[in-house]
């Protein structure tokens, strides 16, 4: 009997392995076709092949070193970190006290977080461009900064409030009895148990702010203080499109992604796996 359902199991695995490998290959055939491009010649961009006949490895070099694309990295990095890390220390006291603390007016506080996620940030660019103007302030990383994080905090603070509303109080309890302050416990027992949520809300603001495109240039006219994004549009022309440059920009884009996502795996099990056993 087992080895009838052994048999009957095999194929069904083979079937979703293919399956899954077919779809992995769907969605990772844009970043194979973006590298390849990324290595053509300029003379062979036209060219109805797959792959080029000379692979022109000084696409990338000459990318960074004939544009402000190392500029525009630094900026980004600088306005992706910034922002995270504002985001958070703004949204985790406000989402503990929220989750915490069932005080007047708690639903319509959360409510209105959730609405100041309707507000496209392209229907305040004027408005916030004169604000900026009047204080000095365009072409500023800190511009910036302040902007993404504004716009990334409500999602921050719904996420975090979600997570911590989910973790029972009394472990806060029993860990202040052992001698723990609220801050204590906060640190030694709350944050780890909600660190899939203060991952995700890393993602979520971090990514958003390395993708973010209008504000960077509207605020940033200075081609050495704009973001990324907006630097590697410059190889966009009116007539011309430099395909081999564009494409060698965004591989270059991407790998600080890879690399974040690379990096917070582990703290994402571990915080899945995370108990409440002393």
């Amino acid at each position: 009997m087992t080895i009838r359902r052994a048999s009957r199991r095999k194929p069904r695995a083979l079937a979703l392995a293919g399956a899954a490998w077919l779809l992995a290959a769907v969605f990772l055939f844009p970043y194979l076709e973006m590298v390849v491009t990324a290595l053509r010649p300029a003379d062979e961009l036209r060219d109805a092949t797959y792959l080029p006949k000379h692979f022109a490895w000084s696409n990338f070099v000459d990318v960074w070193r004939d544009s402000t694309l190392g500029g525009n990295l630094r900026v980004t990095l600088l306005v992706a970190g910034g922002s995270t890390l504002l985001a958070l220390l703004v949204a985790l006291p406000a989402a503990y006290y929220t989750a915490r603390v069932r005080y007047r007016g708690r639903r319509l506080f959360l409510l209105l977080v959730l609405v100041t996620q309707m507000f496209q940030p392209t229907s305040l660019l004027v408005g916030l461009y004169r604000e900026f103007y009047q204080l000095d302030l365009l072409n500023s990383v800190w511009t910036l900064i302040l902007c993404n994080a504004a716009f990334n905090l409500a999602f921050a603070v719904w996420i975090l409030t979600a997570y911590i509303s989910s973790i029972p109080v009394e472990l806060e309890e029993a860990a202040m009895l052992d001698g723990l302050g609220r801050l204590g416990a906060l640190r030694r027992v709350v944050l780890p148990l909600a660190l899939p949520g203060v991952v995700t809300a890393v993602i979520f603001t971090f990514i958003s702010a390395w993708n973010e495109f209008v504000m960077g240039l509207t605020l940033s006219t200075d081609p050495g203080s704009q973001p990324l994004t907006v630097g590697i549009n410059s190889f966009i022309g009116n007539y011309t499109v430099q395909w081999n440059y564009l494409f060698a920009g965004s591989v270059v884009a991407i790998v600080p992604v890879v690399v974040l996502f690379a990096l917070i795996e582990r703290p994402v099990v571990s915080g899945l796996t995370a108990g409440s056993v002393k």
